[in-house]
């Protein structure tokens, strides 16, 4: 059953109908009452040209709050018709994190003139972030931090706080430093608040709580905050002193960002790959992964064409190919995508990979006899002849095996060699199951029709 709100037109498909209508104050009107998260999505699944319309019409305030919270990989093209002054100003009003993130993006004879344009302090703090590869730590923080000495009371520390207008988002707990910015601990805001105001920090910091160094990479922030249920974390350098935090929405992204490289990874496709990317732009970027395949397909078509002799003489064998290798790929498929799910979470590790691949063979095992079977009474019963059944069925069980064995093991070898599996694991197990496949039915066929 339809509810009311099941009826009402989503943003989206509303601007795009006003957009088409060209209705520009109703545009307007409507873009106002949306949050800035809300335009940003919007944004992101607007075709370029709607877009360009769209990003027009914001304000200078609206375009800085949107690129907080839009994709950095479509700040290019958002920004590309602003001067440099225009875009230092976008750019003003941005946490120090999402500016680095933006002009990662942007060519760097661009982003050199950006950083000249801007005041000599904000300068120096994007800089000093820059300075950072963008998947580490402290290429993921903010350097918006509240930090406050260990000898003041709480009541200093409160009286302190009231004269900030606002403090930085996600703050759920204050730093405390030395007077060389040393680490020493933090309090929550929680304590703050309910603790006697004649205490000192000192009394009632917690120095137990998880820091994170400047060089640690994204992935194992994303698995501290998982693991210890964090809402943010101060950075720390080699010498233990704060360089800033990162917060829960800064994980959540890079969390997505994995999600997304490694389900794009599965078909060759990469996670910057705008989804309204020209035809031209798309069309190089998916040929080369169809070209890697076509090496592939040759090396299996090699594999048949050893046994065209057997083929000739039983024809029944190219009708039942598919089936082995298909069978083997789907099987394959489910342990990699399992192994690549368990590495990407860091779960899976030398003490019980042994034992994961034991289990993951055992289980191609039982499921390769089972329909082995399946598929020999079959074959046996259409072509009226059991020898082939047999044939197939061995050659199942074979591909089955080789194909848990195989997709356990691919992610930390390729791995090993510096190679992303979930990018190249499909590819490789792909043409393993199919040559083995092959092999194992034509060459059993071959040994036994001969």
């Amino acid at each position: 059953m339809e509810t009311e709100e099941d009826n009402k037109s989503s943003p989206f498909s509303e601007l795009g109908e006003l957009v088409q209508a060209g209705t520009y104050p109703d545009i307007q009107r409507l873009m106002n009452e949306l949050k800035p998260e809300d335009l940003a999505d919007v944004l992101e699944s607007s075709p370029p040209t709607q877009r360009t319309v769209l990003w027009n019409l914001c304000d200078e305030e609206q375009q800085s709050e949107i690129l907080q919270h839009i994709d950095e990989d479509l700040a290019p093209s958002l920004l590309g018709d602003k001067s440099v002054e225009e875009i230092a100003q976008v750019l003003e009003n941005i946490h120090d994190d999402d500016i680095t993130d933006i002009l990662q993006q942007l060519p760097a004879t661009l982003t050199r003139q950006v950083l000249q344009a801007m005041d000599d302090q904000d300068r120096n703090r994007v800089e000093n972030l820059l300075s950072y590869p963008e998947d580490t730590a402290a290429g993921l923080m903010d350097t918006d931090t509240i930090s406050v000495r260990a000898q003041v009371t709480i009541d200093v520390v409160l009286r302190y706080l009231r004269r900030h207008p606002e403090l930085p988002p996600t703050t759920d707990k204050i730093f405390v430093v030395n007077t060389n910015d040393e680490f020493a601990g933090q309090i929550t805001l929680t304590t703050l608040l309910v603790s006697d105001p004649s205490l000192t920090v000192s009394e009632l910091m917690i120095t137990e709580e998880e820091t994170i160094p400047a060089d640690m990479s994204a992935h194992d922030v994303a698995a501290i905050f998982e693991r210890y249920d964090l809402v943010s974390a101060p950075v720390l350098d080699d010498n233990n002193r704060l360089l800033g935090r990162i917060t829960i929405d800064d994980v959540v992204d890079v969390i997505i960002e994995e999600a997304d490289h490694s389900i794009l990874g599965m078909a060759g496709l990469t996670e910057t790959e705008d989804q309204f990317a020209p035809i031209l732009q798309t069309a190089r970027s998916r040929a080369v992964w169809l070209g890697a395949n076509l090496i592939t397909a040759f090396i299996a078509a090699s594999v048949i064409d050893i046994f065209k002799e057997t083929i000739e003489k039983v024809v029944a064998l190219a009708v039942l190919m598919p089936i082995v290798a298909s069978m083997g790929g789907v099987a394959g498929s489910q342990t990699l995508t399992l192994v690549i799910r368990n590495m990407a979470q860091s779960e899976l590790f030398e003490s019980n990979l042994a034992w994961l691949t034991r289990r993951e063979v055992a289980v191609g095992t039982i499921n390769g006899c089972l329909w082995a079977l399946v598929v020999a009474a079959a074959a046996s019963v259409f072509f009226q002849d059991y020898h082939l059944g047999l044939i197939i069925a061995a050659a199942l069980v074979i591909n089955l095996v080789v194909a848990a064995l195989a997709g356990a093991l691919l992610p930390s070898f390729l791995r090993s060699i510096g190679i992303d599996p979930a990018i190249a694991g499909t590819v490789v197990l792909t043409t393993i199951t199919d040559v083995v496949g092959f092999l194992s039915f034509l060459g059993l066929a071959t040994w036994f029709y001969a």
